[in-house]
C-alpha cells in the first residue's frame, strides 16, 4: 500500500518537533507499505527555514520507503495570527499542487492541526478516489477559541463548518486522546478509531543519567526539573518560570526551558529581568538528542493552561517523559492525570497555580527514592500500554482494512 500524508509541521527524527508521524511511517514501512509526506520547509517551533530552499518542491528519501516532498510555503509563520492562516492557507494550496504529482496512491491520510490541509487530503483522495484518513491531534478550532487566539465570529463559523464537514466525509477518523471522541462525533465523525499518543521503549533508557548533557549545560550537581517541548501560548510557561522564582532560595534545583516558540524571547527577557540564576534556556534539539537531555532530568514538567478543552488532551511529551523513566510533575487536569495517577508515575499540580508547581518540585527533590519509584512505574506503563510500535500496528491494521473495503 502506498500512503499519502499530508503534514505542514512534520519534523524527522533528526529535526527538532514531534516526530510521531516519522516513527509510524517507519512501522508502516516495516509491515511492507510505502509512505510519501508532503510537508513544510518552515520549522513549525522557530518559524526558521530548515534550508535555503528555492524549488518549488524539494524531495527527499528519509530512509527506504519513506519519501519526504517539502513544498515551498509563505514563511512568516510567527508574525501573528493573520500571518500564521496565510501560512496555512499557502500550504493547503502548495501541498494540494505537490499531491497532484504523486503517482500511485492507495490511501491519503490527513492530519489536523492546523485543519486547513485536512482540505487538502480530502480533494486529493476524492481526485485519486481512494479512501481519507484523518487524524485529529488537536480539537481545532475549539482549542483557538478557548485560549482566544480565534475570535472573529465569521472565522468561528466558517471553521466550525470545515471541522464538520472533514470529519463526515473522512472514510475513518483517529484520534489520540480518548477525550476526543465525544466532541468528533457530536460534529459529524461517522467511524472513529482510538490510537493514543505514546513513545517508543527502544529510544529512551531509564538507567541513562545524561551526564554529557549536563556537563555541556553546566548542570552537573543539580536537580533538573525539565520542560521539553514548545513555547507557545497555549504552554503557560510564565507559571513555570515564576514557579522557579519561587524556588531561587534552594540553590540545588535548576528549572530548565528546552524549546522554542512564540513564547521564548518574551521568558527570557523576564526571567533576566528577575535576575533568575536557577533557570536555563536550552534551545530544541531533534529527536536524536532529546532522549539524552530528558535523560538529564530528575524530574519533568508537563504544563497547560487552565483551559476546560484542554482537560481532553493526551500531551505527546508526558509519554515521552515516562518512557524515559521520570517521574512526571504534571499541571493538566484530565484524561493524561487519569493516566499518570492510574500509572502512580507522577504528581499532579493544578493549572495556574505557580505556588503549587514550586511545592510539587521541592517534594520530588527531596524524595528520591519515591521519585525513582514513580519513574519506573511510568516505563511499564508505556511498555504496556503506550508502546509506539505496538500503536502504530493497530494504525496500519485501521489503513489495511479500509482498502479492503
Amino acid at each position: 500500500m502506498h500512503i499519502l500524508l499530508i503534514h505542514q509541521a512534520f519534523a524527522a527524527l533528526d529535526e527538532p518537533g514531534g516526530t510521531r508521524h516519522h516513527e509510524l511511517a517507519r512501522s508502516l514501512v516495516k509491515r511492507g507499505h510505502r509512505v510519501t509526506i508532503i510537508a513544510s520547509p518552515i520549522s513549525y517551533l522557530t518559524g526558521a527555514k530548515r534550508s535555503d530552499q528555492h524549488a518549488f518542491i524539494v524531495r527527499s528519501e528519509l530512509e527506504p520507503g519513506i519519501n519526504l516532498l517539502r513544498c515551498n510555503t509563505y514563511h512568516a509563520l510567527h508574525r501573528s495570527f493573520v500571518h500564521r492562516v496565510i501560512s496555512f492557507l499557502g500550504f493547503m494550496a502548495s501541498s494540494f499542487i505537490a499531491g497532484l504529482q504523486v503517482r500511485n496512491v492507495d490511501l491519503v491520510w490527513g492530519t489536523s492541526p492546523p485543519i486547513f490541509q485536512g482540505v487538502t487530503a480530502w480533494l486529493l483522495a476524492r481526485l485519486k478516489r481512494v479512501p481519507f484518513l484523518f487524524e485529529v491531534r488537536d480539537l481545532w478550532p475549539e482549542f483557538a477559541i478557548a485560549v482566544g487566539v480565534l475570535t472573529n465570529r465569521t472565522l468561528i463559523r466558517l471553521s466550525l463548518w470545515l471541522e464538520g464537514f472533514l470529519y463526515h466525509h473522512a472514510d475513518r477518523v483517529i484520534i489520540n486522546s480518548p477525550g476526543f471522541q465525544e466532541h468528533v462525533i457530536q460534529r459529524g465523525a461517522r467511524y472513529v478509531e482510538l490510537v493514543p499518543n505514546g513513545a517508543d521503549p527502544s529510544m529512551f533508557d531509564p538507567t541513562d543519567r545524561g551526564e554529557t548533557f549536563r556537563r555541556q549545560h553546566h548542570l552537573t550537581g543539580k536537580y533538573i526539573a525539565m520542560y521539553a517541548g514548545a513555547h507557545g501560548m497555549s504552554n503557560d510557561l510564565g507559571v513555570l518560570l515564576e514557579s522557579a522564582r519561587l524556588l531561587a532560595d534552594d540553590a540545588r534545583i535548576q528549572v530548565v526551558f528546552l524549546g522554542d516558540g512564540k513564547e521564548k524571547a518574551n521568558l527570557q527577557a523576564k526571567a533576566a529581568a528577575l535576575g533568575l540564576t536557577n533557570v536555563s534556556f536550552i534551545t530544541s534539539l531533534p529527536k536524536e538528542e532529546i532522549t539524552s537531555a530528558i535523560a538529564a532530568a530528575d524530574a519533568c514538567v508537563a504544563i497547560l493552561k487552565p483551559v476546560e478543552a484542554y482537560k481532553t488532551t493526551y500531551p505527546n511529551k508526558v509519554f515521552d517523559y515516562m518512557c524515559a523513566g521520570r517521574p512526571v510533575i504534571l499541571v493538566i487536569d484530565g484524561v493524561i492525570r487519569e493516566v499518570v495517577e492510574r500509572a502512580d508515575c507522577g504528581i499532579f499540580s493544578p493549572p495556574g497555580d505557580p505556588q503549587a508547581l514550586a511545592q510539587a518540585i521541592r517534594k520530588l527533590a527531596g524524595d528520591p527514592a519515591r521519585s525513582g519509584e514513580m519513574g519506573l512505574n511510568g516505563r511499564r506503563c508505556v511498555e504496556a500500554d503506550f508502546n509506539r510500535p505496538l500503536l502504530a500496528e493497530k494504525l496500519a491494521r485501521i489503513m489495511e482494512k479500509m482498502l479492503q473495503k
